[in-house]
């Protein structure tokens, strides 16, 4: 979260820059570098290291969102200082497969410089504003004692480690609830939408990748088959949130104000966006693996990584939606609990199969909402030609 002055929303929004963007193609990097290392350990144990990774790799990014959802970042020294942000985030993503091993210690060194980065520009945007200033010195103790937390990681071991990188991430996540939102806090709530979709259109690629990564050059009609299974799979995970869900919850956030849409931001956007990309980075793993051999069946952590993945993706969609809206989308839950049910099927059939059966849920959720609520997508997408 990022303090901003007290001003309207209209003067907080601007377009998404050209330095915003520079810095997101790091992350999309980064989030290659997730799946790098779930595929070379396709464990329990693997899955737990990637996922805490991911973590904080989101939380890094999350705080410049809305960061520059409050200021422009791309002027001046505020500019180069991003830039400088973006080559130690460049230095993170690197270090991600080795985040558990021998880069574990330059991981937590450039994390934690990235960090910094962040809280020096936030004081820089903040000085002359005490509503601003009062802000950032309540929430800079967790943002330094979590990625300190992680450097001291890098030196611990074993189980040791992992418990210190979820100390860390906890205090993280869990300090701006325990301190509470107060005044200086306020984002651009257009552009802060907008940054978030953008970002899941980001991991969403990531699955694409996965499709030609696992496709190598051997070209079999299975291979081909389930290159198209998947990309039926990321097209409809793409049209559940694009189509209407990102128009509801960027107008209300829009339609909030003050307190109620720092916490909105906060909830919806910094905590519910993440089991999104999860979900999507754990159906890339499986995916890739399906379409390295399409005729053997799929072990356990790979069956759950594809369809729990893409469950995990609609659960978070639906939370996401449940904090913004206040409803259930109903289907879209159903949904997900078939996938959780197919988890069993899809590691006693070939691989290609579970993908089918995969490929059918968030289609038939998709085809079904376009057919049964074609007249209340159109109010949604275009209000202009029902009015």
């Amino acid at each position: 979260m990022t303090t901003v002055n007290s001003v309207s929303d209209a003067d907080l929004e601007h377009q998404v820059t050209p330095v915003e963007l520079f810095f997101d193609l790091v992350l999309v990097f980064a989030i290659t570098q997730v799946t790098k290392l779930l595929s070379h350990d396709p464990t329990w144990h693997g899955v737990l290291r990637g996922m805490l990774v991911l973590a904080a790799l989101w939380w890094a990014w999350t705080t410049y969102a809305s960061l520059s959802s409050a200021i422009d970042v791309d002027e001046g020294g505020v500019r180069l200082a991003m830039l400088c942000s973006t080559a130690a985030m460049l230095i993170v993503a690197l270090a991600v497969p080795g985040a558990f091993g021998d880069e574990a210690v330059l991981f937590g060194v450039a994390y934690l410089l990235v960090r910094f980065i962040h809280l020096a520009l936030s004081a820089i945007a903040g000085r002359g504003d005490p509503d601003r200033h009062s802000a950032l010195v309540r929430f800079a103790p967790t943002a330094i004692l979590g990625p300190s937390l992680l450097l001291l990681a890098g030196v611990s071991h074993g189980n040791i480690r992992i418990a210190v990188w979820m100390a860390a991430l906890a205090i993280d996540y869990f300090g701006p609830v325990l301190i509470g939102l107060g005044r200086g806090w306020r984002i651009g709530p257009g552009h802060f939408a907008e940054r978030h979709g953008l970002i899941i259109l980001i991991a969403l690629g990531e699955s694409i990748v996965a499709i030609g990564t696992g496709a190598g050059f051997d070209l079999t009609t299975g291979v081909i088959t389930a290159s198209v299974l998947g990309i039926v799979v990321v097209t409809a995970l793409w049209w559940l949130y694009f189509d209407v869900a990102a128009i509801f919850a960027r107008r209300r956030l829009e339609q909030a104000s003050g307190l109620d849409q720092a916490r909105l931001a906060r909830d919806a956007y910094n905590y519910l966006h993440l089991p999104m990309v999860a979900g999507i980075v754990l159906f890339a793993l499986g995916l890739k693996i399906t379409i390295g051999d399409v005729g053997a069946e799929l072990a356990t952590v790979p069956a759950v990584a594809l369809s729990g993945g893409a469950a995990l993706y609609l659960l978070g969609h639906t939370a996401f939606l449940l904090r913004s809206t206040g409803r259930i989308f109903r289907r879209r839950t159903i949904g997900a609990v078939v996938l959780l049910a197919l988890i069993p099927a899809a590691t006693t059939v070939p691989a290609l199969a579970a993908l089918a059966l995969v490929s059918a849920v968030p289609s038939l959720v998709v085809a079904y909402e376009v057919v049964r609520h074609r007249e209340h997508r159109l109010q949604v997408r275009h209000p202009e030609l029902t009015d």
